[in-house]
């Protein structure tokens, strides 16, 4: 992918506890924290592969061992996603809303919607020297050899979802005579609707009223219906009511990038806004990263929140993966944040399956069936299960560390004989050993 712009952070350390938003301990919640002037989405994909969040330009990545509420970054292979019972059932009940103005009473009875929780979030720096940090002089750099609005801890931002039963064994058939194979396959009632719906549409394109009508051929036994034909599925002329999608780019610390072999839309951040009517009733944030779309915030308005709109949002995300995969074939994952076992309430981010978990020590994906098990007995635990692997990507020489300093961009090395032994290098290295040290070698570190 092209990329001509550059990544720049300044880095502040995590050494003070804040309260935390999920078991409210006062001084529970440790992280490391730094603040992106800009930041490429190549960069951001690495980051969030080793742990790290953006919380609009704060990232930060949680402090797993010393943390009350360890939080594992989580992602979903969408293109073999398939919608549970609940999610069924929740896209079943916008259509309805949509169809005939039927509007849930009360709250959702699956739990309430973690959206924008501005107390469960990391503290951002008070002080951030950002009119001090200039494009650097890239033509500069210098080289050595190998031995010289409201914020979210995470993607908090989906409507749990009921826990299927997974002991729930199948039922034996009743004997009987069995189907007959002189008449045709029956054909469920929505499905004939559906195909007359069709008809009527291409009669009226047709004057002459002989439309050339393909019968769609009934499901496969056994296929399971896939996500967009619950979303797509086709309302009544007389709707009450009209559902529209709008996607815009938005502000954020990401550089907008485009690429032959990307997406259309191009990789960055975006809203996508859901209007109702002409009126808009949620803002999702997402960002558009090379192998994923990585979920960021989501707004609603509270008239709907019996619409379960964060899980909606979701799906439809997840759909909107797949519709990327297409164009890129690399872009196949949804990121949906932070799974937190030990908070009942956010465990529901864990039925988006088949999905994984982040091994918080050595950075490898690790298929969440082998994690629960584990989870059930620990807060915090190493999930590869391979005692020999260790970090692929940990810091080797922390004098190739890039760091900008003074408009120049220059390798720690050469960075700390300019300031003739900088008293830094525990703050630098402990830095770079949490960014990885191909990160380290990419992304400028500002030094004042």
């Amino acid at each position: 992918m092209a990329n001509k712009s550059c990544t720049i952070v300044e880095y502040f350390g995590g050494d003070d506890g804040y309260r935390c938003g999920y078991c409210k301990n006062e001084k529970g919640n440790f992280s490391h924290g730094m603040w992106s002037h800009t930041m490429t989405v190549q960069d951001y994909q690495e980051l969030i592969d080793r742990g790290w969040r953006r919380s609009g330009k704060y990232v930060y990545k949680p402090i797993m061992k010393k943390t009350c509420c360890p939080q594992f970054p989580i992602r979903c292979h969408a293109l073999k996603f398939q919608p549970s019972k609940s999610h069924k059932k929740i896209l079943k009940k916008i259509n309805k809303f949509i169809s005939n103005g039927e509007l849930p009473k009360g709250q959702d009875d699956e739990g309430p919607m973690d959206s924008v929780c501005e107390e469960a979030g990391p503290r951002e720096p008070s002080k951030v020297c950002q009119s001090e940090v200039k494009c650097p002089v890239v033509t500069e750099v210098q080289t050595e050899e190998a031995d010289g609005s409201p914020t979210c801890s995470e993607t908090s931002r989906m409507d749990p979802v009921t826990v299927p039963d997974e002991r729930t064994t199948a039922t034996a058939p009743k004997p009987g005579v069995g189907a007959d194979a002189s008449r045709p396959p029956c054909r469920k009632a929505k499905d004939l609707r559906k195909e007359r719906r069709l008809q009527k549409e291409q009669t009226r394109q047709h004057p002459d009223g002989v439309p050339s009508i393909v019968s769609p051929s009934p499901p496969t036994p056994n296929q399971p219906k896939p996500l967009e034909d619950f979303i797509n599925e086709s309302l009544p002329d007389d709707a009450s009511h009209g559902l529209e999608f709008r996607r815009f780019l938005c502000d954020s610390p990401l550089e907008a990038e485009y690429s032959p072999d990307g997406p259309e839309v191009g990789y960055g951040s975006f809203h996508q806004q859901y209007w109702l009517d002409g009126r808009m009733v949620a803002v999702g944030v997402i960002d558009i990263l090379p192998t994923c779309v990585s979920s960021v915030y989501l707004y609603y308005h509270p008239d709907f929140a019996s619409l379960s709109l964060g899980s909606y949002s979701a799906l439809r995300e997840i759909a909107f993966t797949r519709q990327l995969q297409k164009q890129s074939p690399k872009l196949s994952f949804y990121y949906l944040g932070f799974y937190i076992h030990s908070c009942p309430k956010m465990r529901y981010k864990g039925q988006y399956r088949p999905s994984d978990l982040l091994c918080p020590e050595t950075f490898v994906w690790v298929p969440i069936e082998r994690c629960v098990p584990t989870l059930e007995n620990t807060r915090y635990a190493r999930l590869n299960q391979d005692p020999e692997a260790g970090d692929a990507r940990a810091l080797k020489d922390v004098a190739r560390a890039l760091v900008l300093y003074r408009r120049t961009v220059m390798p720690y090395g050469a960075y700390s004989r300019k300031r003739k032994g900088s008293s830094d290098e525990a703050e630098v290295q402990q830095y770079a050993g949490l960014v990885g040290q191909d990160c380290a070698e990419r992304i400028l570190l500002y030094r004042a």
